[in-house]
């Protein structure tokens, strides 16, 4: 008996295909692919929401920036402002500050020191030392004022060629005073000889510091009593400064007569207040000007060295 013919199996039938129209509506009803959701951040009508909130964020940046800026600048200019006051007020460093101005007015007896002709006034002691305490620094102890003298003779407080030297450039007056230190320890006379002008007083004070050394001469102490013998006798210390037409001077010694070292500090620290504190910066300023203000004047210790005493 014949065998069956196997069936040749028939292909499927093509599958239709959906219209455009349906094939849109699948898409639309299909869950969304992974790789689409992945796209999002391209979607341009998403994209330029958030654009438009930044751009407010900006303006309000420029705005808030330009008032920064401008109070930043007002700022500086309050820091420019204040550094140009401080320049003006304090000089920089290295520059040289112009020295204040000091108004002088002339008191009704002041005079210009430099010559007698515009300083005609005679010292007297009364003016020169005026009590019997000599303080010379307001708060320190008083020198004691022992004896005062003036006289026309110049040679009464000079020996040797320093009296001669000073009678032949016109000294007319010496007005002097013997005083003991506010320790006791030092007897000392100080006083002021009066000169034609400035030019013989400078030149009386350049020539005593040989005389002294070669000893032709020396200033005179003047002693009070027994117990001051020693300011007119022993060793001392002598200082002399110029002032217009005067000749300050001190002579120092030890109250006890002791010889007196040249590194006695005590008699330096009686030499300076007594020539350049008290005869200068008092006495003869208050006759200058009244004591409105100081001028410049020689440095005491220009004019200091040692005298032997008579008995040496």
């Amino acid at each position: 008996m014949p065998q069956p013919t196997p069936a040749v199996p028939q292909p499927a039938p093509p599958a239709p295909q959906p219209t455009p129209a349906a094939a849109r509506r699948q898409a639309a009803s299909a869950p969304p692919d992974p790789v689409v959701r992945a796209t999002d951040p391209l979607d341009l009508s998403r994209a330029r929401r958030p654009d438009h909130r930044r751009g407010g964020g900006r303006a309000w940046q420029v705005l808030i920036g330009g008032a920064a800026v401008l109070m930043l600048l007002a700022l500086t200019g309050l820091a420019v402002a204040a550094l140009l006051d401080d320049r003006t007020a304090t000089p920089q460093a290295g520059q040289q500050s112009s020295p204040p101005v000091v108004e002088q007015s002339a008191a009704a007896d002041g005079s210009d020191l430099n010559s007698r002709d515009t300083d005609q006034a005679a010292l007297t002691a009364k003016e020169v030392f005026p009590g019997q305490q000599l303080v010379v620094t307001d708060g320190q102890p008083a020198y004691r004022v022992l004896k005062t003298h003036s006289s026309g003779s110049c040679a009464v407080a000079a020996t040797g060629e320093i009296a001669d030297l000073l009678v032949r450039l016109g000294c007319n007056q010496v007005v002097r005073a013997t005083l003991r230190s506010p320790d006791g320890d030092h007897l000392l006379t100080a006083g002021l000889f009066n000169l034609t002008d400035v030019a013989s007083a400078q030149r009386a004070r350049d020539r005593i510091r040989p005389m002294l050394d070669e000893r032709q001469g020396r200033f005179r102490g003047m002693a009070v009593s027994d117990d001051t013998e020693a300011v007119a006798t022993a060793a001392a210390r002598v200082g002399w400064q110029v002032r217009g037409h005067y000749l300050a001077y001190c002579v120092v010694t030890r109250a006890d007569g002791a010889r007196i070292s040249s590194d006695d500090s005590r008699a330096r620290d009686i030499l300076y207040d007594m020539i350049e504190v008290y005869l200068n910066r008092s006495v003869l300023e208050r006759r200058a000007n009244g004591g409105s203000a100081s001028q410049p004047t020689d440095a005491p210790t220009d004019g200091t060295a040692g005298q032997d005493g008579t008995r040496n």
